[in-house]
């Protein structure tokens, strides 16, 4: 089980960090590991995220329920299928100076004993991987 969180700051806008983190289907084209994106609404009024992630040899997909805030300009999302024996996240997007104070907590815990003594270690230090890519890919998006 892991429950971790990351922040830093970034030079882009909150707006910018918010659209960005909420455009889903975009995942393949930049975050690490991150092979396939399935969309879809929610009845509940949020959104359904299939993600396919590849770790060598290992393919796994799970099924999220999203909700943007623009508002509050935060990100959730909660596993409902998959390895995980359960997954929350939560991005969140606040001014600071000329840019954005970027937050990010995830807590999670993969179902199965044997696969999660190997699996959760690695999951959790690709978190700092993904942020980054976010970074990167806001500058070239934003410049």
């Amino acid at each position: 089980m892991a429950d971790l969180f990351l922040e830093r700051h970034s030079p882009h806008l909150p707006q910018r960090m918010f659209d960005l983190v909420s455009d889903l289907e975009a995942y393949p084209r930049f975050i690490p590991n991150c092979k396939a994106m399935e969309v879809r609404d929610d009845a509940a009024g949020g959104i359904l995220a299939r993600m396919t992630i590849q770790f060598g040899p290992i393919t796994q997909a799970y099924t999220s329920r999203v909700v943007a805030d623009p508002q509050a300009l935060t990100i959730t999302a909660k596993a409902v299928d998959g390895p995980f024996a359960y997954l929350d996240s939560k991005w969140s997007f606040e001014p600071e100076g000329e840019g954005t104070r970027i937050r990010f907590d995830i807590d999670f815990k993969i179902a199965n004993p044997l696969i999660a003594a190997v699996a959760e270690p690695a999951f959790a230090a690709k978190q700092t991987e993904i942020i980054d890519a976010f970074e990167d890919e806001a500058d070239r998006r934003f410049g």
